[in-house]
């Protein structure tokens, strides 16, 4: 094994300097009861829904780590439908890009549109995930593109797919009698669809769930030197699988989505990292998203009393469960959106790049949007649609596969295990954006 330059050992000091400093500010931020810089660390992170509540009842929280925030379902709802509003700069560059146009000083730094240092920028961006971080009209030709892959005539087949998949998961699982229901359903399953969504030969299948966790602890940021190396390996890994996958198409072209991308790609319709980083999205989103998704039903559905009872006596009911754990306990907390002019927003002008983050999950505790909304009630019925996939152009373009997901298996979890119960503590995530079990022990 070759060792380390010395140019890149002082290049990781000096990024893990960085990360340090940023960590130990926004820590020092949270502990002097900063809303926004809790989110982002322990112990507040754990559970965020008391300082979303604090949120909310300021209605626009300004925050002195560079963002502001909002709670409410209705400025929620508002910034994500607001065309002003973006997910890149005004000038089409990444929102933590170097040398942006306006300078944190003075006042402008209180309220904060956005770091501007290149440490941030890799600290915060260190993946290329496609849509998430794309406006119009790249994210318009993309989405155009990658919309077939959730064509009602597929999600039929994704349908039968997810069916097989838990019904073989539930049977191995059945046999041991305790399991975890992380690591034995709802991570397999999803992770299972997605390669078969893009023909991933199976010798490749954990791999593929290795890089799809890996991938989305990107989304909070880098958290260490090794982090940062652990996500250049990952990303160096899925681009060679997906590159070779896009030869292997070319010469064998199938029914699946990569097939029809290749198609997308030799019309020059959009680049080869266009096509990687597209696949990359379809991965993360896909796959702890849904594993979330069923991790915090059952949980919600276990703590709460009759819920469980409920969905076992009723099976069609794991619809309702499914968007009461959307609106409860989402498994994307939140999304930030960039002002791309100068905008008011709860009676505040936000100058041109300024940014704010939307929070989804608080959204989904608001009295004014959903009646006693800190219980949980799979038979809810939700006359204020939340805000779980988003809104606007940027609404989760695989919400239908989400939900689908989702509802067969936790239906056909309360047909085949009735007395299901926890054994042990779910343990939690310590993530900022995605919430849900690490692991989850239950017994049959």
């Amino acid at each position: 094994m070759a060792l380390p330059s010395a140019s890149s050992l002082r290049d990781d000091l000096a990024l893990g300097g960085r990360i340090t400093a940023m960590r130990l500010a926004g820590l020092a931020l949270a502990v002097r009861g900063d809303p926004v810089a809790r989110l982002m660390h322990k112990p507040w992170r754990l559970d965020p829904y008391p300082t979303y509540a604090a949120i909310r009842g300021e209605g626009l929280a300004r925050s002195r780590v560079g963002l502001s925030a909002v709670g409410t379902h209705a400025l929620c709802e508002q910034v994500l439908r607001d065309r002003r509003f973006g997910v890149r700069l005004a000038d089409g560059r990444p929102p933590f890009a170097p040398e942006a146009e306006t300078k944190q000083t003075g006042e402008h730094a209180d309220r904060g549109a956005r770091p501007s240092d290149d440490a941030e920028a890799s600290l915060l961006e260190p993946v290329d995930l496609s849509l998430l971080g794309m406006d119009p009209p790249d994210h318009t030709r993309l989405r155009r593109l990658a919309a077939p892959t959730f064509a009602p005539r597929r999600l039929q087949q994704y349908r039968a797919i997810a069916e097989e998949v838990t019904a073989g998961l539930l049977d191995d699982a059945a046999v041991r009698g305790r399991f975890d229901l992380v690591r034995d359903l709802a991570a397999p399953l999803p992770i299972t669809v997605i390669a078969r969504l893009l023909a991933i030969p199976s010798v490749d299948a954990d791999r593929f769930a290795r890089w799809g966790r890996a991938l989305a602890t990107a989304l909070d940021g880098v958290r260490s030197v090794s982090h940062a190396h652990e996500l250049a390996r990952t990303t160096a890994e899925a681009r060679e699988l997906f590159t070779d996958l896009v030869d292997r198409r070319r010469a064998d072209p199938g029914d699946d989505v990569v097939s029809g991308l290749v198609e997308a790609l030799d019309a020059g319709q959009m680049s080869l990292d266009e096509l990687v980083s597209l696949a990359q999205l379809l991965l993360v989103a896909g796959f702890e998203t849904t594993t979330n998704l069923v991790g915090n039903a059952v949980r919600a559905m276990q703590a709460t009393p009759g819920q469980w009872e409920a969905l076992v006596e009723d099976p069609t009911l794991a619809a309702g469960a499914v968007e009461e754990t959307l609106r409860y306990d989402p498994p994307v907390q939140l999304t930030a959106r960039i002002a791309h002019e100068e905008t008011e927003l709860a009676g505040v002008t936000f100058r041109r790049n300024w940014g704010v983050l939307v929070l989804i999950a608080a959204a989904g505790r608001d009295p004014q949007a959903h009646p006693d909304p800190d219980r949980f009630d799979l038979r809810r019925e939700q006359t204020t649609p939340h805000l779980a996939f988003s809104g606007g152009a940027h609404y989760c373009l695989g919400a239908a596969l989400a939900r689908l997901e989702g509802e067969v298996a936790l239906r056909m979890l309360a047909e085949r295990m009735p007395g299901l119960r926890p054994t042990g503590r779910a343990v939690p995530k310590t993530a900022t954006i995605l919430r849900g079990p690490r692991t989850f022990p239950v017994a049959a």
